[in-house]
């Protein structure tokens, strides 16, 4: 999966618009999903972004692998639909695939609403069901040559 018109579906979110959602192999436009939940009406914008850290379980983290289900970026569309309906706040989310390194971003998610405890609310919900419901799955590679598969 690419990049391929996620800004051009990120300016088209108007009221009525779907809400972004995708499963991408290149960098995360994060201004973009930033930009996809503004609006007039919203006094709050809160952005979640996953960033790969340098270490696990006392382990160093050299770097990790994000591996997707053909079908993850279905899942994590009903998902931020979902909550979107459910919380009455704008919701985006990227979650990012493929190799990489410490600090790149692996998922960028976004809400915004006319006060700050319903945006924090939204953002916190949303993530967690994105680690625990949309199949995408994590390897991470040691210093010290090993790898391990996360959450399997």
């Amino acid at each position: 999966m690419t990049d391929a018109g996620f800004e051009a579906g990120a300016a088209a979110n108007g009221p009525d618009a779907a809400p972004l959602a995708r499963v991408i192999d290149d960098p995360i436009d994060e201004a973009a999903v930033h930009a996809a939940v503004e609006a007039p009406s919203c006094g709050a914008v809160v952005v979640f972004r996953g960033v790969i850290r340098d270490h696990d379980g006392g382990a160093t983290v050299r770097s990790l692998d994000y591996s997707a289900h053909p079908d993850a970026e279905r899942f994590l569309i009903g998902i931020v639909a979902e909550e979107q309906e459910r919380s009455g706040t704008r919701l985006a989310a990227v979650h990012r695939i493929g190799a990489l390194a410490i600090g790149d971003a692996a998922l960028v998610a976004a809400a915004a609403s006319p006060h700050r405890a319903e945006a924090f609310a939204a953002i916190e919900r949303l993530v967690e069901r994105i680690k625990h419901e949309v199949p995408i799955w994590k390897r991470q590679h040691f210093d010290a040559g090993a790898s391990e598969w996360v959450g399997l």
